[in-house]
């Protein structure tokens, strides 16, 4: 697995907001692990931070915006694909206003500075969510569609198409990280005739000129129309060339819309919060579309993250069978609640309990409703516990583990006759001088029932007789 990075050092680019207009100043700065992406208004009191997550999403009509206390961040998408794209994972982007500059309309100047305050990497693993299964969101309205499929990497594919002849069907593809620099970070962000009529007539991107955005011309221009766009961008002539992109602007690919579109899926998806390993295929992708299957991933992955349900398979011989637990275990039915062990090593164990309508603690806990005590749940973790780390002495016969502290402990759903208990205890830390320190959970159905954190003393027999 590899480790979490950041910036060497800090970085500052100056620019113009494409819809404020206002000049703005953004810099980069190294972040601590875990720390991910974030914005800080420097322009603000207090210099309020809002992080780069989904949750914070505002408003995707004309690229992705964030609130959080009243706090805003507009059109965010391109330096978070450049984070992205350079697999830079932890960085603070200071801005003394409400909209990163628009540069060129692209990632490029974002990944050129990053690159220039250096990458470094941290002593944190980074964390990553791997696909699975196929995760499809829809969208009826717009019939924009989003899928992520396993894949060993991760991958973007985008299809655009916007039913006009000047545009036409598009698609662009990502094999891996390392191509986005020289592939995708440079595409420019591209606008129809028809939207830059209404987006001035609003009185919107009065940062914009010809130069940081393609205009496809769609429509007949009027002279009326003409003069107004000469006029918005300070131009004394105004053309339409013909492959049907207004003024001179060249194209750097025949689908640089179709790589934008790639460019923003990814500084959207960032927004999710944690890499993906999987292969996301976006057909009509658009900022709503890209945040609300950011939304679901977040969701899925908090979700899992929550319930952490091993992946076992219940036709594989165990590790340990119940006789051998009580070569370990001092204890006997029917206080043995621990029937075989699945996965063992250093520091971590995974064991499984059948709860049956013969338990005796069910005639009276409670007649007419059995349920499991709480208490005992705790116990069945302990003795798994308890089997890992005596696994760790060469003659466990001859040891014992008194349990110093729970802490933690959370009862989230009933244990009933019937449930099957999968048992999962980890070592927060090394265990030393006979102390072991351990987080522990119980789940059920696929979900979790009970978790604590618990502390236990390896202690010989002996030092125990009176």
């Amino acid at each position: 697995m590899a480790n979490q990075t950041t910036i060497s050092s800090e970085i500052t680019l100056k620019g113009v907001g494409i819809h404020t207009g206002e000049e703005v100043t953004m810099t980069f700065k190294p972040a601590a692990a875990n720390h991910g992406y974030a914005f800080c208004r420097v322009d603000l009191e207090g210099h309020p931070i809002i992080e780069a997550h989904v949750q914070y999403v505002l408003d995707t009509q004309r690229g992705t915006s964030l609130q959080k206390n009243g706090v805003k961040i507009q059109t965010c998408e391109h330096v978070l694909a450049a984070l992205v794209g350079l697999e830079i994972d932890n960085v603070l982007i200071e801005l003394n206003a409400s909209e990163p500059p628009i540069m060129d309309g692209s990632s490029k100047f974002f990944v050129e500075a990053l690159e220039k305050a250096g990458i470094t990497t941290l002593d944190s693993p980074r964390e990553e969510y791997i696909v699975k299964e196929n995760i499809t969101y829809y969208d009826e309205e717009t019939g924009s569609e989003i899928t992520l499929l396993p894949c060993d990497n991760y991958q973007v594919t985008t299809m655009v198409d916007f039913g006009t002849k000047v545009l036409g069907t598009q698609n662009a593809t990502l094999k891996q990280l390392s191509d986005f620099k020289k592939d995708f970070a440079d595409a420019r962000t591209f606008s129809f005739l028809h939207e830059l009529e209404m987006l001035l007539e609003n009185g919107l991107i009065k940062g914009g000129d010809l130069n940081n955005a393609i205009v496809y011309v769609d429509k007949e221009l009027s002279e009326k129309t003409m003069d107004k766009l000469r006029k918005a961008f300070g131009k004394k002539s105004i053309s339409v060339k013909p492959n049907g992109i207004l003024d001179n602007l060249t194209l750097l690919y025949p689908n640089e819309a179709a790589r934008h579109k790639l460019l923003d899926v990814i500084g959207d998806l960032a927004l999710i919060g944690t890499r993906i390993r999987g292969k996301v295929i976006a057909t009509k992708p658009g900022h709503y579309v890209n945040t609300q299957f950011a939304k679901k991933i977040a969701k899925i992955i908090k979700t899992e993250k929550r319930n952490r349900v091993p992946v076992f398979d219940l036709h594989a011989e165990p590790a340990l069978d119940v006789n051998d637990i009580m070569k370990i275990l001092p204890h006997r039915p029917p206080f043995l609640l621990v029937d075989k062990i699945l996965e063992i090593s250093d520091n971590h164990v995974v064991a499984v309990k059948s709860v049956t309508m013969n338990e005796p603690f069910f005639e009276g806990h409670f007649p007419g409703q059995p349920v499991m005590p709480g208490v005992l749940q705790i116990e069945a973790m302990a003795q798994a516990g308890g089997v890992l780390v005596l696994n760790t002495v060469p003659d466990p016969e001859n040891y014992l583990t008194f349990f110093m502290k729970i802490d933690q402990a959370k009862f989230k759903h009933p244990v009933v006759p019937g449930d099957t208990l999968v048992f999962k205890l980890e070592l927060l830390s090394p265990i030393r001088r006979g102390i072991c320190h351990m987080q522990a959970y119980a789940y059920s159905g696929g979900r979790l029932v009970t978790e604590a954190e618990m502390m236990a003393q390896i202690v010989r027999k002996k030092e125990t007789e009176v």
